[in-house]
């Protein structure tokens, strides 16, 4: 079907009003979990998987995917009046950010980050719209041969910018495959790394992993820090209005913004965090007054709230159309899609399309739903951030629970799920960044089923990686990346300066 009928398909599932309302109950929960310290998109889309099990997949999909955005919106409230960043992405908006709140200018500066973060999405759906369905087209080319290599490619990207190194993120990569294989074994029907462990029969559950590891670990990260309550100014409405200098230096760095948050949003392990600093990297090189940065500046703070949006809707070119998540978060879309029995992948355009544009669709209600609420509730924002923190993250850790139990009504996956948190809380002490690990966690299963379709295909036969160019570029890519990734930082340019300095 051509663009136009697909819209119309994607507009009648997105406005359906049951729909509309969950996308308004994922956008709202999802700004009010990121607005708390510590808790980001990942623990937020965790918590609420589990709701989503009884969902219709499209009403599922939108929910979650308005939790995402949303709480990517919600964590740049804590970094402007907290300086305190409630995602990762949003620590660049601290650098701007709070000090235009200490300059008395909180309201502005919220402000425009509702608006660059509505700008960014924008955007960010229409490089959807033009290029989810090409790239579709030529995934559909793809056998098992290629999908291997463009998972194990997506697995070394993620792993080598990981914030803890390239080595570390290979090992949590390892780490969160050999998590994938526990349970039976479709194939052989073989138990595997169970050890004895009746309840492990079935396999480690996606919901237990992410919930522990980001849910758990980060109240217990967040706790260790002891962090400050909000106890700033009261941002009324009256504050809230940008004067029309702050408008005249808003597009530029918008646009430039979310052209490097989509670019980095369709690559895949990248994430908003790559974006954020990305673009905020180039706008303070394309700057005339490069020293103003971090002073509060209007620019300092559009950009990166911009390209952080754009990449989050951007990151579902890779996940849908390819099934490799564009980022972490995107690994849980991809559990909640296969608990639904829905394969991602190229296919999914022409056997799902209420589905697909039903999504797309819904990003537009999603980021107007943003602006039109929260900025008249940018003051229950603020009451929200003046509670102790102690009271909060016993709630959190309560919901955790619940929200467990209630897949299977199981103890031992609450258990189980503790267990993870602590191990999480390890891993960051040791600065072990468990991200890629939720990826490896969900890619493992897919690989080896593709791994096992190619060698059969092939007779057993390893060569046949190599022998279709596909495959072989894929793989030589990752392997480059790897290599690259080995060197030390700095060994390129010294090499480049020493092969073009003059010979004395």
């Amino acid at each position: 079907m051509g663009l136009i009928e697909n819209l119309l398909i994607g507009f009648e599932t997105a406005a359906s009003a049951q729909n509309l309302a969950y996308c308004f109950v994922g956008v709202f929960l999802g700004t009010f979990i990121g607005v708390l310290p510590g808790v980001g998109p990942l623990a937020a889309v965790a918590m609420l998987l589990p709701v989503s099990f009884y969902l219709p997949p499209e009403t599922a999909l939108v929910m979650l995917a308005g939790v995402y955005y949303g709480a990517e919106y919600g964590g740049s409230i804590a970094a402007i009046l907290l300086n305190i960043p409630g995602t990762p992405s949003a620590s660049v908006s601290c650098i701007d950010g709070y000090p235009m709140a200490r300059a008395g200018r909180a309201g502005v500066a919220l402000t425009l980050t509702a608006v660059a973060s509505l700008f960014g999405g924008l955007f960010g759906v229409v490089v959807i719209v033009a290029l989810a369905p090409r790239l579709a087209e030529f995934a559909l080319l793809f056998g098992p041969w290629e999908y291997f290599a463009v998972m194990v490619l997506g697995l070394i990207a993620a792993s080598i910018v990981s914030s803890s190194g390239a080595l570390r993120g290979v090992m949590m990569v390892c780490l969160g495959i050999l998590l994938g294989t526990v349970g039976l074994d479709i194939t052989s029907g073989v138990v595997r790394y169970s050890g004895g462990t009746q309840e492990l029969r079935d396999g480690v559950g996606l919901v237990v992993v992410a919930m522990g590891v980001f849910g758990i670990a980060e109240v217990m990260a967040s706790a260790r820090t002891n962090r400050p309550s909000y106890a700033g100014e009261n941002v009324g409405l009256r504050k809230l209005l940008p004067g029309r200098a702050d408008w005249g230096r808003f597009t530029g760095p918008a646009v430039r913004g979310s052209l490097v948050g989509s670019f980095v949003g369709t690559l895949p392990g990248t994430g908003q965090t790559v974006a954020s600093f990305l673009g905020y990297a180039l706008e303070k090189r394309v700057s005339r007054r490069p020293e103003d940065f971090g002073t509060g500046v209007v620019e300092g703070l559009v950009v990166p709230e911009s390209a952080n949006n754009a990449a989050a809707q951007t990151a579902f070119i890779p996940t849908l159309t390819l099934g490799i998540p564009g980022s972490t978060t995107m690994a849980l879309m991809l559990g909640a899609l296969m608990v639904h029995g829905i394969d991602p992948g190229p296919r999914m355009l022409s056997q799902h399309p209420e589905l697909f544009w039903g999504l797309v669709v819904s990003f537009v209600f999603g980021n107007l739903f943003l602006l039109i609420l929260n900025i008249p509730l940018i003051g229950l924002w603020v009451r929200v951030l003046r509670v102790p923190h102690h009271f909060l993250y016993p709630a959190v850790v309560l919901l955790i629970c619940v929200g467990v139990y209630s897949i299977a009504n199981s103890m031992f996956d609450v258990w189980l799920a503790l267990a993870f948190g602590f191990l999480g809380y390890i891993l960051r002490l040791w600065r072990y960044e468990p991200a890629p690990m939720l990826i490896g966690f969900v890619l493992g299963p897919m690989m080896e089923e593709y791994f096992r379709r190619a060698m059969l295909l092939s007779r057993g036969d390893a060569t046949s990686f190599l022998e279709r160019p596909g495959s072989a570029t894929l793989l030589v890519a990752a392997l480059a990346l790897l290599l690259w990734s080995a060197v030390p930082r700095g060994t390129w340019s010294r090499l480049l300066t020493r092969g073009f300095a003059p010979k004395r």
